[in-house]
């Protein structure tokens, strides 16, 4: 399988799902891997009617080990080109971290170094159970390029974050849940289904519920909580008044589903 379909998509209920398919290579991230999670986004925010949540999976035995180091190799000799893989590879993450869709991602196997970065832009994490979490960027003489550094550091703290990338060590998916690196544990062969109907059931939510939630609260990381409070109170106002809560409350008030609007 080449680059050029190393990452397929389609759409279930109201479900986008992305899934890298480089088996052969533990799906390691190319720079035609990152365009392809890139075009998946641009995808799915053209048809954002049809979708209220992204599910990003792997086939094969891993989730993603990382980038492709051979590619990392060839692009040292060209310094442009490596700060430009970098450089694309941070604004992929942050759209999946901007993005107005609620993210899932459903990892298995290993999940290592970029990897691990890519699991991180996401909102939710899905485990199997032998699945494995780790950074070995120092084990290569590399440090992390697509915000590692930055985002393991506030999911786990400075020490556990620190740990992980001085040891280069594997932490089993029990000590991921207990250390708040992923939300979920699921039998092997029940992950994708897991992962998907978890998705599902966030589809039935209201999308402008879901989406302002998510930047409400990865906004406030960045400031003070007086100033996140702020933020949550002058906000909460347009949305009590919007069609979702007027829905929300009448259908609680019906005893019927609601039905919320796509947009």
């Amino acid at each position: 399988m080449t680059d050029t379909n190393a990452v397929l998509t389609h759409i279930e209920s109201n479900v986008g799902i992305i899934e890298i398919a480089r088996p052969d290579k533990f799906n390691c991230l190319t720079i035609n891997v990152l365009q392809g999670i890139g075009h998946a986004l641009d995808q799915f925010e053209k048809t954002s009617l049809d979708i209220r949540v992204i599910l990003i999976k792997s086939q094969g035995q891993h989730f993603c080990t990382g980038a492709d180091l051979e590619q990392v190799k060839s692009l040292l000799t060209n310094p442009q080109e490596l700060s430009d893989f970098i450089k694309f590879g941070h604004s992929v993450f942050a759209r999946l971290e901007n993005s107005k869709f609620p993210i899932v991602a459903a990892c298995q196997g290993l999940t290592l170094a970029g990897g691990c970065e890519l699991m991180l832009a996401c909102d939710i994490v899905f485990a199997c159970e032998g699945s494995r979490f780790g950074d070995q960027h120092a084990q290569f003489g590399l440090i992390p390029g697509w915000g590692g550094t930055q985002r393991l550091t506030r999911v786990l703290g400075l020490r556990r974050a620190l740990d992980l990338f001085y040891s280069a060590r594997w932490i089993d998916a029990q000590t991921a849940l207990h250390w708040g690196l992923v939300n979920y544990v699921v039998p092997e062969d029940k992950l994708h289904l897991e992962a998907l109907n978890y998705c599902l059931k966030m589809a039935n939510k209201s999308q402008l519920g879901l989406v302002t939630m998510k930047s409400l609260a990865r906004t406030g990381q960045d400031l003070t909580l007086n100033e996140g409070l702020e933020l949550e109170a002058n906000l909460a106002p347009e949305i009590l008044m919007g069609y979702d809560v007027n829905e929300g409350i009448s259908a609680f008030v019906e005893r019927r589903k609601p039905k919320f609007n796509l947009r």
